[in-house]
């Protein structure tokens, strides 16, 4: 019969099974459910794009040559060829209203364009004249909270841009901020004229108006398109001949030509459009041929930069006709005579989404404003209305983890850099740099932190005195208990302009101090026997300590001199000179001493655990053969101690890796790629850390960051493996003996 406190005792023990069970059966599912939430929020930037068809408007006994809509696309607008502008209801086709185009000499448009942002639209007629007005659309809200929606026509200017009153064939518009208004008109007789109209107000509320004129002869090209960007800066022309000539207009009277380029083989030119930012402009040719030109910077050059092709499109199957850029991004939609359309994007160079329209030429394609809609009309006076879901076109994987031509830029880089200054900002969302800076800090601090944790684990474990490590052992211990934070608040504000200020002598120290030790070893082997003899055994630490401080003070003493007679007096220039590499105050030296400060702890106690668990007979037999305590730790404790070794290695890297607030603090947060010690970088975890506040719920650079964790997941998960992998074989090699 069991006893009643065994049967006690026997409870208990059940109880802590189970409870133990479960509570691990729990955690992994905690972290299942983690990591699957981590992946549902990254899974949607991989998700494709699509486009679903919705309505059918005809325009009756009026042929439409540009149409528009609302933000919200309930109320349509379109500029016909008999110079009115018809308000139509999308959903119904409903025309509501319909208002001519005043001061127009002839009822029949010739020429009309409209700004990317802003209904601003200008229409020219046969006699030099052009008329430039706007949409606006007043958003109310009845009383039972129904949007309602009502669109205004307003006029803005007449302008007489030939006063030879000939016929203007295409026109452009820049309108900003309605002080400056801005036209180029090309003519009937293949000349290109300038318009621009400041309005400034004065502290009175009385204005002057200042009007500049100018001309572009360009009498043997044939003109076929032309386009001016927002802040009526710069003008671009296609011609006949597969030509895209660039002029300046920074003074409007006296345009200056500044390159010509010939994008694709001589097949003329027949759609250019600048995209947000006017950085980057879009070129389309007869055959079908896309691709986008920019400028960057090129010293050679006798202006100072040169136009440039980074990005050509997937081809159409026919000559295309349209192009419309987002008012968001740096998406635009291409359609050709053929009636199909695609939508595609800038940075990654990709195409988006494609569908097929009517089989007709394509006139005119509005974007609309929050880029998830397109109105499409054609030849044959019909428009089409599609809903595009396409939440994040900027991020694909080459976007994500290739090389990338940005704007500005003189070649494919890897970069990071989420935000700007402006809206028309080209958002830099590559992982490389991350994934690399997170790689390069754990890199450092496992230099600094493995040696001195492995070697001193070593001599604390065989070596030491037993009184010595029982003080040595709880004292590295407790350098684990230091908060993060803290370790990183001191290396950010007071060890990395120290560092600056004695780098030549830091150096010294590694070279010196492991002098001195060896001296002192040296010096003790020669002491005679009655001094010695009064040492006990393991104590020979008490003697190296002083030393390596002796050593510390004496190669800091001699860094200025190092400095100045090998360094030729700054270690900063000679860096500068003979290596091209510039010292950031906060670096990877920085965070490789804070970082591996705090590994040490870690790797030192686990190691020595590993070591002091050597089964004792092997060291034993190891002595009893004749080898000294060195060659028994070599040869015997260290192998078969290895795969303890490994772990403590692994956890330290697992520590390292997912480090924030060391690297938040002490790196400058510099998102480069380079694997110099002497500049900062960014890791995975402190990026999530520094940008999570600002990234827009379910946005783009929202659910980068989570890729970014789950990167980090993944990454740590098969580091782990194979750790293991290797401890189990390690193990195996060692311990089975």
């Amino acid at each position: 019969m069991i006893p009643n406190k065994h049967k006690r005792a026997l409870f208990y023990d059940n109880a802590a099974k189970v409870i133990i069970y479960l509570g691990g059966i729990a955690t992994i599912i905690a972290v299942l459910g983690i990591l699957v939430f981590i992946f549902n929020q990254a899974y949607p930037l991989f998700e494709e794009a699509f486009t679903n068809k919705k309505e059918n408007i005809e325009i009756q006994k009026q042929k439409p040559l540009l149409v528009g809509a609302d933000e919200y696309q309930t109320i349509a607008y379109v500029v016909t060829d008999s110079a009115k502008v018809d308000f139509i209801e999308i959903n119904s086709g409903l025309k509501l209203s319909s208002i001519p185009i005043d001061s127009m000499r002839e009822r029949t448009v010739f020429a009309i364009d409209r700004t990317l942002f802003g209904n601003n639209i200008v229409v020219a007629d046969g006699y030099g004249n052009a008329q430039v007005f706007r949409i606006n659309y007043n958003i109310t809200f009845d009383e039972n909270s129904n949007r309602i929606v009502t669109p205004e026509y307003e006029f803005l200017r007449f302008v007489l841009i030939d006063s030879l009153q000939n016929k203007l064939k295409q026109i452009a518009l820049s309108v900003n901020n309605d002080n400056e208004i801005s036209l180029v008109g090309l003519t009937s007789q293949n000349e290109i004229l300038i318009y621009a109209e400041t309005v400034t107000q004065s502290i009175f509320g009385d204005g002057t108006i200042e009007i500049e004129r100018g001309k572009i002869n360009v009498n043997k090209e044939d003109i076929t398109a032309i386009e001016l960007d927002e802040s009526s800066k710069k003008l671009i022309i296609g011609t006949s001949k597969g030509e895209v000539i660039n002029y300046s207009l920074e003074n409007k009277s006296e345009p200056k030509l500044i390159e010509k380029i010939i994008p694709f083989d001589n097949a003329p030119i027949t759609a250019l459009s600048f995209l947000i930012g006017d950085q980057s402009f879009i070129v389309a040719d007869s055959k079908g041929n896309t691709c986008s030109l920019m400028r960057i910077l090129d010293e050679g050059s006798d202006y100072g930069w040169q136009f440039v092709k980074p990005h050509v499109f997937e081809k159409l199957g026919a000559e295309v006709s349209a192009i419309s850029p987002s008012q968001r991004d740096k998406t635009f939609i291409i359609g050709d005579i053929d009636g199909n359309l695609e939508i595609k994007h800038l940075t990654s160079g990709e195409t988006i989404a494609n569908f097929k329209g009517a089989k007709e030429k394509i006139i005119d394609i509005f974007y609309t404003p929050k880029s998830d809609g397109v109105l499409i009309l054609y030849d044959n006076s019909i428009i089409e209305r599609y809903e595009i879901e396409s939440k994040y076109p900027d991020a694909t994987i080459n976007t994500l983890f290739g090389k990338v031509w940005y704007e500005g830029y003189n070649k494919p880089e890897f970069v990071w850099q989420s935000t700007g200054g402006s809206d028309d900002f080209e958002p830099k969302l590559n992982l490389i740099p991350l994934i690399m800076g997170t790689f390069k800090g754990t890199l450092y601090a496992l230099l600094f932190a493995i040696p001195i944790a492995l070697f001193g684990a070593l001599y604390t474990s065989v070596f030491v005195h037993p009184k010595v490590k029982n003080i040595l052992k709880p004292t590295v211990e407790i350098m684990a208990a230091l908060p993060s934070v803290v370790i990183g608040f001191l290396a950010g504000l007071w060890l990395a302009p120290l560092l600056e200020r004695i780098l030549p002598g830091v150096f010294l120290v590694f070279i010196i101090s492991p002098l001195m030790m060896f001296l002192g070893l040296y010096l003790w082997k020669k002491l005679p026997k009655l001094i010695s003899v009064n040492f006990k055994q393991g104590y020979e630490v008490l003697m190296l300590i002083p030393l390596l401080i002796l050593g510390g003070q004496i190669a800091l003493w001699l860094g200025p001199y190092f400095e100045t007679y090998v360094l030729g007096g700054d270690y900063r220039a000679w860096l500068l000179k003979y290596f091209n590499e510039s010292y950031d105050q906060r670096n990877a030296i920085v965070v490789g001493f804070a970082m591996g400060f705090a590994v040490i702890p870690i790797i030192f106690t686990i190691c020595e655990d590993a070591l002091s668990s050597v089964p004792r007979h092997l060291t034993s037999g190891s002595l009893a053969l004749g080898a000294n305590r060195w060659q028994t730790a070599i040869r015997v404790i260290l192998p078969t101690a290895s795969p303890g070794i490994f772990s403590a290695i692994m956890i330290g890297f697992g520590r390292a890796i997912g480090e924030t607030m060391i690297v938040l603090m002490a790196t400058g947060n510099t998102p480069i790629l380079d694997f110099s010690p002497f500049n900062g970088f960014r890791t995975l975890s402190a990026n999530i850390a520094v940008e999570i506040p600002e990234a827009p719920y379910l946005g783009t650079l929202y659910r980068v960051l989570f890729l970014s964790a789950a990167l980090l997941f993944v990454l740590t998960f098969i580091v782990n493996t194979i750790a293991e992998i290797v401890r189990q074989r390690l193990r195996k090699k060692y311990m089975d003996i």
